[in-house]
């Protein structure tokens, strides 16, 4: 992944955990629910650019691209497809990352960088790590 690819990660996956956890509220009060048009276009917005960045190895659904404005979805739906989009991306991320032991005066400690031409963009730990 480029430095590019790497700042646009980062904003789409802040963006797409803020509408999983806006949108999950409101399945939890009204699972059934509509979202509204507007809701819907900011998240067809960022489902757009996401399907980009993930391309074919990591897009979750083969067949989905984004929600029909014309046949709005409920809100237990668009939950349940951002949350698969949000573990996409963390599969990326750790296919796209590498760690590094890093000595201090108070001892080693092992750092997450991006694995992309020497830089030094420091990341978090993969999510899925059994302990």
């Amino acid at each position: 992944m480029s430095t590019i690819n790497i700042d646009e990660f980062k904003k789409l996956l802040n963006q797409l955990e803020g509408l999983h956890e806006e949108i999950s509220t409101l399945s939890k009060k009204s699972y059934t629910d509509a979202l509204n048009n507007f809701k819907l276009k900011l998240v067809n917005q960022v489902l757009k650019r996401t399907n980009k960045l993930l391309g074919k190895n990591y897009k979750p659904f083969d067949d989905f691209e984004e929600f029909n404005e014309d046949d709005l979805p409920n809100n237990s739906d668009v939950t349940l497809v951002l949350s698969q989009y949000i573990n996409c991306m963390e599969s990326l991320r750790e296919e796209n990352i590498s760690s590094k032991m890093e000595y201090t005066i108070s001892g080693s400690v092992a750092k997450m960088y991006w694995s992309w031409k020497g830089t030094k963009i420091e990341t978090y730990p993969p999510k899925n790590i059994k302990k």
